[in-house]
């Protein structure tokens, strides 16, 4: 049996396909003519763009819009002047096409590799995916054709990439299986979306699962079984006749309000990081965007983005919500997410440092453009503005200082806002949460981030292996720090929503209800299951379940507790 991450749910039962890597080759000695191989390389790059907007179409049809733009991602990286300067420019140095690319390639990936954001981190495997097929391109290696595996096929691949998995016919394979990736991976959001189980990072499974071997993919568990006994194979068949069903069932909760078993009403949003993610939160069955991360306007162009720009991403989202709330974060951004045209220096503690709204506030040439844009969006509809990593009164109060005179210029202007414009506050620190009730006199709603709140609580770096344990929103300080958060929120009167992924975590929805969690703000795909999720509990057993956890001492003693009413 192998243990790796349960990327997307679900069983399958079939026969191992590996999928080698090809070996690229080829002669960094050699000496070229600069001009025809600024040409080629030219030529080849117009092929590679052609090639995969046809495979993002080829995705948009099969699949669906948010897939397709996974793919049109790649064509945005491809096309960036930043890329095709600098590939041009090592050319002119006298190296190939292919030499120039690679290293060019690899530097991107290096600076998007250090990021602590999983978001940012997969523009690495987007630029390495990019990397490879023009590499095969232009030394003329073909791929394996995916479209081509017979059915009951398990693939096996150290990453199944974005470009791989479009190719895939969801009729012939029936899970998947990689030695890298994580569940917000551009492979595992494609598998999820043509419903394929995946378990993801199983270290060296490219070489020790053998072609042809029969397997299991539990992608409920993230384990997979080779070789099965006929037993297991009836389990195994038993539970994908219940996934299945389960799928038929959660298609019940769409439309509905999201209420307890005893009928107490919350807020169910969904998570964004694009505009065109907004119209899958409503086709989902979201009932508002309770984070739309901004970060991508910076991160995927080699320049900042004007306020013109930005006005009319914001606009795009805030029309396909169509009335329905959406909260924006603005920029949080900082030391450990490189960005090399805003030049910020490297630093020993960057989740400590300058980042965020303190980047922010430090560069108002940056925020202006960002906050006169959604000021202006929020003529079409219901923008909330939500400001990130919060710590003191002093920051909330100069954001607001600063909304209050952009208003007045766009009054000075002519042009439309909404005056009545809500703000809020991330609660993520150890200091938002000692300081909640002072911020709920200030603000109009929190939006609790667990992931961070969880980080900064326990003092624990999510990429240290040695402390990673500790990293658990299931903490008896955590819970608490939360439920403090709520409370302070309540005595105001102000709207408390969670946006971090504990709002989705079956085994904390009863927590959350008891605490007075008004709004659960998930993936959009986790829409439905939430529902569900929260229908099935009464807010009276609710409160039961949470007066016994927070008398609980330790991590373990909270996780299996609460595991055990999750039944």
């Amino acid at each position: 049996m192998y243990h790796g991450i349960a990327a997307s749910a679900g069983v399958g039962i079939g026969h191992i396909v590996l999928l080698r890597e090809a070996v690229i080759e080829y002669d960094k000695d050699k000496s070229v003519d600069v001009e025809a191989e600024l040409e080629r390389f030219k030529k080849e790059l117009e092929v590679f763009t052609t090639n995969t907007m046809q495979v993002a179409e080829d995705v948009r049809e099969r699949i669906g819009d948010k897939e397709a733009e996974i793919i049109e991602g790649q064509v945005m990286i491809i096309s960036d002047p930043t890329l095709k300067t600098e590939v041009e420019a090592a050319i002119k140095s006298g190296k190939c096409a292919e030499q120039a690319m690679e290293e060019v390639c690899d530097t991107f990936i290096q600076m998007f590799s250090a990021i602590e954001d999983e978001m940012m981190r997969q523009r690495a495997s987007d630029i390495h995916d990019i990397k490879t097929r023009f590499l095969k391109q232009l030394i003329g290696i073909h791929d394996v054709d995916i479209s081509k595996v017979p059915a009951g096929t398990i693939l096996v691949a150290r990453d199944l990439t974005p470009s791989m998995t479009a190719g895939i016919v969801k009729e012939n394979v029936v899970g998947i299986i990689t030695e890298v990736g994580g569940v917000t991976s551009h492979s595992a959001i494609l598998a999820r979306a043509l419903e394929i189980p995946a378990v993801l990072s199983i270290e060296n499974c490219t070489t020790s699962l053998q072609d042809s071997e029969e397997a299991i993919v539990d992608g409920d568990k993230g384990i997979v079984i080779t070789n099965p006994s006929r037993e297991q194979v009836e389990e195994y068949e038993e539970r994908y006749k219940k996934h299945q069903q389960e799928k038929k069932d959660l298609l019940a909760f769409q439309g509905m309000k999201t209420k307890t078993a005893d009928g107490i009403e919350v807020e169910l949003f969904g998570n964004i990081g694009t505009p065109k993610e907004a119209q899958t939160v409503v086709e989902s069955g979201g009932e508002g965007v309770g984070l739309f991360r901004t970060e991508f306007l910076f991160m995927d162009k080699s320049s900042l983005p004007s306020e013109e720009e930005q006005f009319e991403s914001y606009k795009e989202a805030v029309i396909a919500m169509n009335g329905k709330p959406i909260i924006i974060r603005t920029l949080d951004i900082g030391g450990d997410k490189e960005i090399p045209y805003l030049e910020i220096q490297k630093e020993d503690n960057p989740f400590l440092g300058y980042r965020a709204i303190r980047y922010c506030l430090d560069r108002p040439e940056i925020y202006r453009a960002q906050l006169r844009a959604l000021l202006r969006a929020s003529a079409f509809g219901d923008i909330r503005i939500m400001v990130p990593l919060v710590t003191c009164m002093e920051e909330i109060r100069s954001v607001k200082e600063l909304l209050k005179k952009y208003m007045q210029e766009l009054d000075a202007e002519g042009i439309a806002y909404n005056p009545n414009i809500q703000i809020g506050v991330m609660i993520e620190t150890p200091a938002a949460s000692i300081i909640a009730d002072l911020l709920a006199k200030e603000v109009d709603f929190f939006s609790i981030g667990t992931n961070d709140l969880t980080q900064y609580t326990m003092a624990v770096d999510r990429g240290n292996a040695k402390v990673a344990a500790l990293y658990s929103t299931y903490q008896p300080a955590v819970l608490r720090s939360i439920r403090t958060i709520i409370q302070a929120a309540k005595a105001e009167g102000i709207m408390v929503g969670m946006c971090g992924e504990a709002a989705s975590d079956r085994r904390l929805i009863p927590l959350l209800l008891a605490f007075g969690l008004d709004e659960f703000s998930v993936s959009s795909s986790a829409i439905l299951a939430t529902r569900k999720a929260i229908s099935e509990i009464s807010l009276d057993k609710a409160k039961e379940i949470a007066e016994k956890a927070l008398q609980l001492t330790t991590e373990r003693e909270v996780f299996e507790y609460l595991s055990q009413n999750m039944q």
